[in-house]
């Protein structure tokens, strides 16, 4: 993308739409490649894998942190008191400022719980945080958690690792138009086309790790799902065609032979 059309979060800017998880892979060495596969500027770790013991290998070793962004997430927590005190570890362990709350509802299905996530998302942002929330695709939910001084807001597509695509485009788009902070998709996201119907609904940008973890050739995918971001975005810049019923002739219809 230009690097004229960047996206802020907080203080920061970015030009990549496209954030990346580093669980499921083969191998740290998989995990860096398809990192820097993806362009992505911003890489999230679920601070329960993340080894404490530098002399040992950690996932923290396939991020450079020179120039992506860190974004601890609270994946397993089930109680904001629970998130709340895993984002106060990362803070005592010095990783940056972004942090992504995750608050799961429903062990099955791994929904969040909406409530629960503005309740954490309150106190968090009262104690300097700057959060990244994980919810269902809720309208109201996302108002609340911009309200309360979210920096961005973070609506899933689909279950998590269910790489079903964005189940409800409606809603997402809904959302894009209520609230004035960044939107990012998260979760569901299966394949390319998904990513670029995210951007292509206004999304600021998208976040995924099954997508590109699970597929056979996760390297490849973080490729595809690159310029797919890339191609999504531009498509919305440019703005679609209307949809129309019927069929409309793209040649003209004078001149034709009697």
């Amino acid at each position: 993308m230009s690097h004229t059309d960047t996206w802020t979060l907080g203080n920061r800017t970015f030009t990549s739409r496209l954030i990346v998880g580093t669980g499921k892979y083969a191998s740290i060495e998989q995990t860096r490649a398809a990192i820097e596969a993806s362009g992505a500027e911003m890489v999230t770790v679920a601070l329960r894998r993340v080894e404490l013991d530098r002399s040992k290998p950690s996932v923290l070793d396939a991020i450079d942190r020179d120039r992506i962004v860190l974004l601890p997430n609270t994946a397993g927590c089930y109680t904001a008191d629970e998130a709340i005190r895993t984002l106060r570890l990362a803070r005592e362990l010095g990783m940056d400022e972004f942090v992504k709350l995750e608050v799961i509802g429903d062990r099955k299905t791994l929904f969040p719980d909406n409530a629960a996530t503005v309740e954490a998302a309150r106190v968090l942002v009262k104690e300097g945080f700057q959060v990244l929330p994980y919810c269902t695709d809720d309208l109201v939910t996302c108002k609340k958690l911009a309200d309360v001084g979210c920096v961005a807001v973070m609506p899933l597509a689909a279950p998590i690792g269910s790489g079903l695509g964005i189940r409800n485009p409606h809603n997402i788009r809904l959302i894009v138009e209520a609230v004035d902070v960044p939107v990012i998709v998260d979760a569901g996201v299966g394949t390319a086309s998904d990513a670029a119907i995210a951007l292509e609904l206004g999304c600021t940008a998208v976040l995924m790790n099954t997508g590109i973890a699970a597929a056979k050739h996760p390297v490849q995918m973080a490729e595809a799902m690159r310029l797919a971001v890339e191609a999504g975005r531009k498509a919305y810049l440019a703005g679609r065609m209307p949809p129309r019923a019927y069929a409309t002739a793209s040649s003209p219809e004078t001149g034709l032979i009697e």
